[in-house]
């Protein structure tokens, strides 16, 4: 396998816990002694038996200038989706006369040097909104220009969750019943709640599924204060001063930072396997060439996820070594192209047209079409009559990557437990100050009635889109289920 990556963190290594944590992984499965750093991949071939051996002839040269070739029987492409800047200084006349200075968010790296300046950031995605509050901080005045604005979500979740532990099974059956605009309602209303984003200058036209949310915890307290100022887009720069679509001014400007995202493309190989067109390209699933002779070149990554990228690419990684060793086959190319065109008409329909939505995928549904082709997706029915109490936390709960080790290849016995554990292990870290725990009466049987009839709806609709078959052998065993769920609620309070 030859690994290309490409990721960038915002902060410095030495602050990130997430460096440490890809530290301690490398370490720990010793792939240190495989990585070749620095080191840069020219040219990705198939060889001329290509049909025939499903290989490929990579140049490389490293930091010395030296070439090296050498062939691979598989290929990851990982470079992501964060490639190249992209920067549109065109759509904003009179750049060449700003005389301040102006950078990609890529180029950002600290505040510092923009202390009692006046900046403006282009653009309201993640990296746009942290990088205008961030700067808030010390500079004069921050403007964040948007065109459509945005729904910003709290990366911290009800009662403290992070906003992971809330994608659910549950809500995504929610979101397939409820009709979609009846669903954005719910979401717009709750979020609203929080902070009203027309009085904000925030809300968007488009619905809340209809472009991916900007993540953000601190931008309503930044604009709230004042440090920040909801700008529409620009219309023109003259030397020092920007205007803005609505007419108004803002002089002295020391800093445009273009927050505007990145184009994806892989010049290291040929058009005919791979190619790229107004960002965007035809993969199986994300994945897969439709078009090569041998299933043996996987792109991992090249996804804009609504959660975690990187369980997903996990997932990816887990199929793609399936199908390179023969373990899983791809279906026909007319059934590839059909699965990859169905997907653009789907995202076309409920996306804003932007060359940021040409890749999104939402994690549950992904997760869940991965799994499947792996073998490795959650047993439901056999959960909730063998294993009541797995199957609440698993068809209720968060969808964590232990919900993927149950069943299947790959299958971890230690994946029950890691489930049952999972609240208590996020919560642990932030318990750094010790708390005495309110004594709390036991509630009455009574109060789980609710609970437990919500759990066998919840069932009923699940089962029936198994399918009829599906349906017909749970209710075949309504007393097993029945005795096995009242087996995980807690016993009945004993008179004194």
């Amino acid at each position: 396998m030859y690994w290309m990556s490409c990721f960038v963190l915002s902060c410095q290594s030495y602050l990130s816990y997430i460096m440490d944590y890809f530290n301690l992984y490398a370490d720990h499965f010793k792939l240190r002694q495989c990585i070749h750093f620095q080191t840069r991949v020219l040219s990705v071939k198939p060889r001329p038996d290509f049909s025939r051996s499903g290989q490929w002839d990579v140049e490389t040269e490293d930091r010395d200038g030296s070439k090296e070739s050498q062939v691979f029987d598989a290929i990851m492409v990982c470079v992501g989706h964060h490639c190249h800047p992209r920067m549109p200084v065109s759509d904003f006349p009179g750049m060449e006369t700003f005389k301040g200075k102006y950078f990609h968010s890529r180029d950002y790296k600290t505040p510092d040097e923009w202390r009692g300046k006046r900046a403006v950031v282009i653009g309201i995605g993640n990296s746009g909104g942290d990088i205008a509050v961030e700067l808030s901080r010390v500079t004069k005045q921050c403007f964040l220009s948007t065109r459509r604005g945005a729904w910003v979500l709290n990366r911290v979740g009800d009662n403290g969750m992070p906003l992971d532990m809330v994608f659910t099974r549950t809500t995504r059956l929610l979101q397939k019943v409820l009709p979609f605009e009846f669903f954005c309602d719910l979401v717009e209303k709750q979020l609203n709640k929080r902070f009203d984003h027309a009085m904000y200058g925030l809300q968007p036209r488009h619905r809340f599924y209809s472009q991916h949310p900007t993540l953000n915890d601190e931008l309503p307290n930044r604009i709230l204060s004042g440090t920040v100022q909801v700008k529409p887009n620009i219309k023109e720069v003259r030397g020092s001063s920007v205007v803005f679509d609505n007419g108004a001014v803002e002089h002295d400007i020391d800093l445009i930072v273009f927050a505007t995202g990145y184009s994806f493309s892989f010049p290291f190989l040929p058009p005919h396997v791979l190619s790229v067109s107004d960002n965007k390209t035809s993969l199986y699933k994300y994945i897969y060439p439709p078009g090569l002779e041998r299933p043996t070149l996987a792109v991992i990554g090249l996804i804009q996820p609504l959660g975690a990228i990187m369980p997903i690419s996990e997932m990816q990684s887990r199929w793609a070594t399936r199908v390179f060793k023969g373990l899983n086959k791809l279906p026909p190319m007319t059934d590839m192209m059909k699965d990859i065109k169905c997907k653009e008409e789907d995202m076309a329909k409920r996306y804003v047209t932007s060359k940021r939505h040409t890749i999104q995928v939402d994690y549950v549904p992904y997760m869940d079409e991965l799994a499947e082709q792996i073998g490795v997706q959650p047993r439901f029915l056999s959960l909730l009559l063998r294993d009541p109490g797995l199957w609440l936390r698993t068809a209720l709960g968060p969808c964590t990557p232990y919900q993927f080790r149950l069943f299947g290849p790959g299958r971890w016995e230690g994946a029950r437990q890691a489930i049952y554990t999972q609240y208590e292990r996020v919560v642990q870290p932030l318990k750094t100050r010790p708390v005495p725990a309110k004594e709390t009466r036991r509630r009455p049987y009574s109060a789980y009635l609710l609970p437990l009839t919500a759990t066998a709806a919840a069932a009923l609709i699940m089962a029936a889109t198994w399918g009829r078959e599906s349906s017909q052998e749970y209710l075949q065993y309504p007393i097993m289920l029945l005795e096995r769920m009242r087996a995980q609620l807690p016993p009945l309070p004993t008179a004194s």
